[in-house]
Protein backbone atom coordinates (compact mmCIF):
# COMPACT_ATOMS: atom_id res chain seq x y z
CA UNK A 1 0.00 0.00 0.00
CA UNK A 2 1.29 3.71 -0.66
CA UNK A 3 2.97 5.54 1.98
CA UNK A 4 0.77 8.94 2.72
CA UNK A 5 4.13 11.15 3.00
CA UNK A 6 6.01 9.71 0.60
CA UNK A 7 6.97 10.85 -3.04
CA UNK A 8 5.73 9.23 -5.96
CA UNK A 9 5.93 9.93 -9.41
CA UNK A 10 3.46 9.36 -12.52
CA UNK A 11 5.38 8.44 -15.31
CA UNK A 12 4.77 12.26 -16.62
CA UNK A 13 6.39 13.54 -13.57
CA UNK A 14 9.60 11.17 -13.44
CA UNK A 15 9.68 12.34 -17.92
CA UNK A 16 9.99 16.32 -16.38
CA UNK A 17 13.07 15.19 -14.37
CA UNK A 18 14.59 13.13 -16.75
CA UNK A 19 17.04 15.75 -18.52
CA UNK A 20 18.10 16.67 -15.39
CA UNK A 21 18.16 12.88 -14.42
CA UNK A 22 20.36 12.34 -16.82
CA UNK A 23 22.79 14.85 -16.91
CA UNK A 24 23.25 13.79 -12.96
CA UNK A 25 23.57 10.17 -14.09
CA UNK A 26 26.20 11.38 -16.79
CA UNK A 27 28.43 12.78 -14.29
CA UNK A 28 27.95 9.97 -11.90
CA UNK A 29 29.19 7.45 -14.76
CA UNK A 30 32.10 9.73 -15.45
CA UNK A 31 33.27 10.30 -12.21
CA UNK A 32 33.33 6.13 -11.58
CA UNK A 33 35.31 5.69 -14.55
CA UNK A 34 37.82 8.29 -13.77
CA UNK A 35 38.20 6.67 -10.59
CA UNK A 36 38.61 3.01 -12.45
CA UNK A 37 41.26 4.63 -14.88
CA UNK A 38 43.49 6.11 -11.81
CA UNK A 39 42.86 3.02 -9.76
CA UNK A 40 43.84 1.02 -12.76
CA UNK A 41 47.10 3.56 -12.97
CA UNK A 42 47.67 2.62 -9.94
CA UNK A 43 47.75 -1.07 -9.74
CA UNK A 44 44.60 -1.05 -7.23
CA UNK A 45 46.88 0.76 -4.45
CA UNK A 46 44.26 3.02 -3.93
CA UNK A 47 44.58 4.17 -0.32
CA UNK A 48 44.21 8.12 0.91
CA UNK A 49 44.36 8.76 -3.14
CA UNK A 50 43.44 12.36 -2.84
CA UNK A 51 41.74 12.08 -6.15
CA UNK A 52 39.97 9.39 -6.19
CA UNK A 53 38.53 10.75 -3.12
CA UNK A 54 37.82 13.87 -4.43
CA UNK A 55 35.93 12.00 -7.22
CA UNK A 56 33.98 9.54 -4.55
CA UNK A 57 32.93 12.65 -2.85
CA UNK A 58 31.54 13.94 -5.89
CA UNK A 59 30.21 10.83 -6.59
CA UNK A 60 28.12 10.96 -3.28
CA UNK A 61 27.00 14.62 -4.03
CA UNK A 62 25.32 13.80 -7.24
CA UNK A 63 23.56 10.23 -5.74
CA UNK A 64 22.33 12.89 -3.27
CA UNK A 65 21.03 15.20 -5.41
CA UNK A 66 19.02 12.34 -7.26
CA UNK A 67 17.50 11.62 -3.72
CA UNK A 68 16.76 15.19 -3.26
CA UNK A 69 14.73 14.99 -6.43
CA UNK A 70 12.85 11.91 -5.35
CA UNK A 71 14.59 9.18 -7.10
CA UNK A 72 16.98 6.43 -6.66
CA UNK A 73 20.44 5.51 -7.77
CA UNK A 74 20.59 1.98 -8.35
CA UNK A 75 23.64 0.92 -10.17
CA UNK A 76 26.33 0.00 -7.52
CA UNK A 77 28.76 -0.61 -10.34
CA UNK A 78 28.05 2.38 -11.86
CA UNK A 79 28.34 0.95 -14.99
CA UNK A 80 24.85 1.24 -16.51
CA UNK A 81 22.85 4.21 -14.57
CA UNK A 82 19.93 3.38 -13.18
CA UNK A 83 17.59 5.03 -11.95
CA UNK A 84 14.02 4.30 -9.90
CA UNK A 85 11.03 6.67 -9.31
CA UNK A 86 8.72 5.96 -6.68
CA UNK A 87 5.44 5.07 -8.10
CA UNK A 88 1.91 3.95 -7.62
CA UNK A 89 0.08 1.33 -10.20
CA UNK A 90 -2.71 -0.12 -9.64
CA UNK A 91 -3.03 0.63 -6.20
CA UNK A 92 0.39 -0.85 -5.19
CA UNK A 93 4.10 0.50 -4.66
CA UNK A 94 6.39 0.11 -7.56
CA UNK A 95 9.48 1.40 -8.94
CA UNK A 96 9.20 3.50 -12.32
CA UNK A 97 12.75 2.41 -13.37
CA UNK A 98 15.20 3.83 -16.20
CA UNK A 99 18.54 3.29 -17.72
CA UNK A 100 20.85 5.45 -19.10
CA UNK A 101 20.95 3.50 -22.70
CA UNK A 102 17.17 4.59 -22.85
CA UNK A 103 15.57 7.32 -24.16
CA UNK A 104 12.31 7.47 -21.48
CA UNK A 105 10.89 5.77 -18.77
CA UNK A 106 9.08 2.70 -20.09
CA UNK A 107 9.41 0.29 -17.53
CA UNK A 108 8.29 -0.38 -13.75
CA UNK A 109 8.87 -3.47 -11.01
CA UNK A 110 7.52 -4.48 -8.05
CA UNK A 111 9.44 -3.20 -4.88
CA UNK A 112 10.08 -7.30 -4.43
CA UNK A 113 11.35 -7.86 -7.90
CA UNK A 114 13.87 -5.11 -8.69
CA UNK A 115 15.39 -4.56 -12.48
CA UNK A 116 14.93 -8.42 -13.38
CA UNK A 117 11.27 -7.87 -13.34
CA UNK A 118 10.76 -4.86 -15.48
CA UNK A 119 7.54 -4.53 -17.72
CA UNK A 120 6.27 -2.03 -19.41
CA UNK A 121 4.40 0.60 -18.03
CA UNK A 122 0.46 -0.16 -18.75
CA UNK A 123 -0.85 2.45 -21.37
CA UNK A 124 -3.81 3.57 -19.12
CA UNK A 125 -0.95 5.41 -16.40
CA UNK A 126 1.30 6.82 -19.46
Amino acid sequence: MPSQDKKYFTPQEARRTLPLVKQIVTDILYSASQIRTIAESLDGNIAGNEKILNLASQIDSFIKELEEIGCLYKDGNFKIGLVDFPAVINNNEVMLCWRSDEDDIMFYHSMEEGFSGRKLIPEEYL
